[in-house]
């Protein structure tokens, strides 16, 4: 590790694991794996080459500060496959890399015992006598026409090569030459030592002699530090006994205290579970009660349901008789139809005869006198000039009432009344305005369940309109087609509010204009007396999230326009939204959302009634 003495480590692993003399086998490959996390304190390089010269493969893994060129030096050729760099949390990624290339290396031609004479060589069993044999290559570098052949039977697993050049790369290759598979040759580059090498390794072995005594003599000061050691330990076992009785007595009092806490807990409990048990017979008693009133509101729904079957089937009889009648009367009035229309076209007949003498008498009267021809047509010509001046004045005048009192542009639908609407329909406003506030659920088919649960949003809602409160915000979600939009109506009018209603996929066509539209609605929904009820259509469509979704400025514009003018609730307005995706809403609109409904697709039941309320196909 870093800050230590490597060197003498891998002196040590040179002599106490590698060397002949403790048992070593020459022809078994061998490999050592450094880890390391910093530099060393002594020198690493001259081991590190006697490890190699003894035919060691040596693998280092980095997981600190260490030296990449030192490192590199240091690891066995090539330096890319044997060093690798990693945190020490990380050390499972390079796990199954380390593991696969030891194997490898273990499988591989190798040299040791190097002089500058003689190479050894070794590699694993990959024939037998029977299946083949070798045939090793040996090249210098200096002298590529000067090839080295030999021949060794397929039981060998070693070759020396002596009678070298010194300081000079020779390239190795064993080729095996098998009857029963194909194998890969094994290449290997070895370097010869130079002539002075013997003199070298008289002064490394010295030099290693010196590090041994060194470290025996680091050695017997450890094992005085142990002994030392070992005389604290007994004086520290000593103490933990003194503390140990200490402590035990503090234990033993505090179970007493803790058994006397024990029992004044239980008698707690005892009266608490009384009391859950209590609480339990009132919550049966209640839920007995509910279940005895929802069992009269079924019997009454039951009646209902009667009486409307009932009233159908009273109403197709009418019909059908009706239909009966007419059909045999079918001659009387065809005859009828036929004498009407006689007289009618005779009738006509004679007022065209009377007009046509009249107006040819009228206009040779005309025309002969011409002080009254120049007149009518001096007469037309004001008429066709006025009439034209009121025309566009109207248009002008129903355009600027409209822009200040009509609906914004994003509503597409509402109730509310406005100046034009009652000037053109008259009396289809005072109808509006006589008519007294509906049932929330007429003509709304849904699950008792959701039924139940509407019907109490409607009466909270009427109650808040009646005591001019601060409305709800509510969010319906569900597939298309389920009721949302036809609930929101009748909630309306039922609570005695004018409702509008407007799409979430309006808004981003207009871009810019987003943002005016916007406010141009709320403006709009504050001006109404009678409470407005705001409905948002496919709402996820521009209030999507801010934060994953990819949307336009304008639209986030208008997003934060819209959570400008809905930060605080109103009683003014209550804003519905409707969508069929939910989980896409900005985290902003679910914070003003109050309660959350959920009208899913009508069940069997559902379906029949929708069926018997539209009546006979």
């Amino acid at each position: 590790m870093g800050d230590t003495n490597t060197g003498l480590a891998l002196a040590y692993a040179k002599e106490q694991l590698f060397a002949e003399a403790v048992g070593a086998r020459p022809a078994v490959p061998k490999v050592l794996v450094w880890v390391t996390d910093g530099g060393s304190s002594d020198p690493v390089g001259p081991p590190m080459q006697e490890l190699k010269d003894l035919g060691v493969t040596v693998f280092i893994v980095s997981t600190g500060r260490g030296n990449l060129l030192e490192l590199s030096d240091a690891a066995s050729a090539p330096a890319e496959k044997h060093l690798h760099f990693v945190d020490v949390d990380d050390l499972h990624i390079i796990t199954q890399e380390l593991r696969g290339s030891i194997l490898e290396a273990m499988q591989q031609l190798r040299a040791y015992e190097i002089t500058s004479s003689s190479i050894h060589l070794a590699w694993p069993p990959l024939l037998t006598t029977n299946s083949g044999y070798y045939v090793l290559e040996l090249v210098p570098s200096t002298k590529q026409g000067a090839v080295r052949h030999q021949q060794l039977p397929g039981n060998a697993t070693n070759w020396t090569w002596a009678g070298l050049d010194p300081d000079t790369d020779y390239d190795v290759a064993l080729v095996p030459e098998s009857n029963e598979r194909l194998l890969r040759p094994l290449h290997l580059r070895v370097h010869t030592l130079p002539g002075h090498a013997k003199d070298a390794l008289s002064l490394a072995q010295m030099q290693e002699q010196t590090l041994q005594m060194e470290q025996q003599a680091k050695l017997k000061e450890y094992e005085a530090a142990v002994e030392q050691l070992k005389s604290e330990q007994i004086r520290v076992q000593a103490e933990e006994r003194r503390k140990t009785l200490s402590e035990e007595t503090r234990q033993h009092q505090a179970r007493a205290q803790y058994q006397d806490k024990l029992a004044r807990q239980r008698y707690e409990d005892q009266l608490k579970q009384q009391q859950l048990i209590n609480e339990e017979n009132l919550r049966k008693q209640e839920e007995s009660v509910q279940k005895q009133e929802a069992m009269r509101r079924a019997t009454v729904e039951r009646e209902m349901e009667l009486r409307h079957k009932n009233e159908m089937l009273r109403v197709e009889a009418e019909a059908r008789a009706r239909a009966k009648a007419e059909r045999e009367n079918a001659d009387i009035i065809r005859e009828q139809i036929r004498l009407k229309a006689a007289e009618n076209r005779q009738t006509i007949l004679e007022s065209i005869r009377t007009a046509g003498a009249l107006f040819g008498e009228g206009f040779r009267a005309f025309v002969t006198d011409w002080d009254k021809v120049t007149a009518t047509v001096a007469g037309l010509t004001l008429l066709a000039v006025g009439v034209y001046s009121a025309k566009n004045a109207t248009a002008v005048a129903g355009r600027h009432i409209e822009a200040r009192l009509g609906k914004p542009s994003l509503v597409r639908e509402t109730s509310r009344i406005t100046v034009l609407e009652a000037l053109r329909h008259p009396i289809q406003v005072s109808r509006r305005l006589l008519s007294r506030p509906q049932d929330a659920l007429e003509g709304v088919v849904l699950s008792p369940s959701l039924e139940a649960r509407v019907r109490d949003i409607a009466i909270a809602t009427r109650n808040t309109k009646k005591n001019k409160s601060l409305y709800r915000n509510i969010l319906m979600y569900g597939p298309p087609g389920t009721g949302k939009t036809l609930f929101a109506k009748k909630l309306a009018l039922h609570s005695g509010m004018d409702y509008a209603i407007m799409t979430g996929g309006d808004v981003a066509p207009m871009g810019r204009e987003g943002v005016t539209a916007m406010h141009k609605v709320f403006d709009w929904a504050n001006t109404s007396r009678r409470g407005l009820l705001l409905f948002v259509d496919e709402a996820d469509a521009f209030l999507r999230k801010r934060a994953t979704e990819k949307i336009s400025e304008d639209l986030r514009a208008t997003l934060n326009a819209f959570l400008h003018r809905t930060g605080q609730h109103s009683s003014k307005f209550m804003l519905v939204l409707a969508s069929n995706q939910p989980e896409q809403f900005d985290w902003a609109i679910n914070d003003r959302i109050d309660e959350m409904v959920s009208f899913d697709l009508p069940r069997r039941e559902e379906r029949e009634r929708l069926a018997l309320e539209a009546g006979p196909v």
